[in-house]
C-alpha cells in the first residue's frame, strides 16, 4: 500500500495507478452518496491512432503508456452488483475495467462484535449504526492481462493526498471485474 504523493496522479508510478487515481479523482469531484460507477479502460495510443478525432476531443495527449477510462451506462437500481458483473462482456479494444463503489466498512478490531445469523440487510443496517464504522469509496482496475490496482478514500480524510492504493486492497471486487473478462 502506499499513499498518493502531494502531485496526484500524474506522479504515480504505473499507468494503471494513475487511471484509478484518475478515476478516483473524477468521482470525488461529484461527491459523496453517489451510485457505484463502471469504467472501460483503453489504451490510450491505440485509441489515439483508431480515433484521432475522439482523441482530440477528450484533450488526449502523448503520454506513453497510459489507460483512458471511458464512464458506461449507469449501473442498474436494485441489481446485487455480483450479479450484475456477471452480465458484462467487453469488446476486444476494451484493455480493462474499473468500477468506485461507495460503502460503509468496520475497523478488523469489531470483526469479533458482529452479531451472528444476521441477514445481509440486518448486517447493514448493524454496521451502518456501529460507532466504528468509516464511509470510504473504492476504486478498483483490472486489466486483461491480470494486473490489478485500487484506491480507497475515507469520507472523514476526503483529501487527494489521503487515498491509499494498491493491487490487493479490495480483492473481492477486483476478482469479479477480472471475471467480465473470462469468455
Amino acid at each position: 500500500m502506499s499513499n498518493v504523493s502531494p502531485s496526484g496522479p500524474a506522479m504515480a508510478a504505473s499507468p494503471l495507478t494513475r487511471a484509478v487515481l484518475e478515476i478516483d479523482e473524477y468521482a470525488s469531484g461529484l461527491g459523496w452518496d453517489q451510485p457505484a460507477r463502471l469504467f472501460a479502460l483503453v489504451d490510450t495510443a491505440r485509441l489515439r491512432a483508431r480515433e484521432p478525432k475522439l482523441a482530440s476531443q477528450l484533450g488526449l495527449g502523448d503520454e506513453a503508456a497510459s489507460y483512458t477510462p471511458i464512464e458506461q451506462d449507469k449501473l442498474p437500481r436494485g441489481k446485487p452488483l455480483d450479479e450484475f458483473l456477471g452480465t458484462i462482456a467487453w469488446p476486444d479494444a476494451v484493455t480493462g475495467c474499473a468500477m468506485t463503489v461507495e460503502r460503509l466498512m468496520l475497523p478488523p478490531s469489531a470483526e469479533a462484535q458482529v452479531p451472528q445469523g444476521l441477514s445481509e440487510k440486518q448486517l447493514a443496517k448493524w454496521v451502518a449504526g456501529h460507532p466504528d464504522r468509516q464511509e470510504v469509496r473504492m476504486t478498483v482496475a483490472v486489466l486483461r492481462g491480470g494486473a490489478r490496482e485500487a484506491a480507497i478514500r475515507l469520507r472523514e480524510k476526503d483529501s487527494p493526498t489521503e487515498v491509499l492504493t494498491g493491487p490487493d486492497l479490495v480483492p473481492g471486487l477486483a476478482e469479479a471485474l477480472a471475471a467480465t473478462f473470462e469468455s
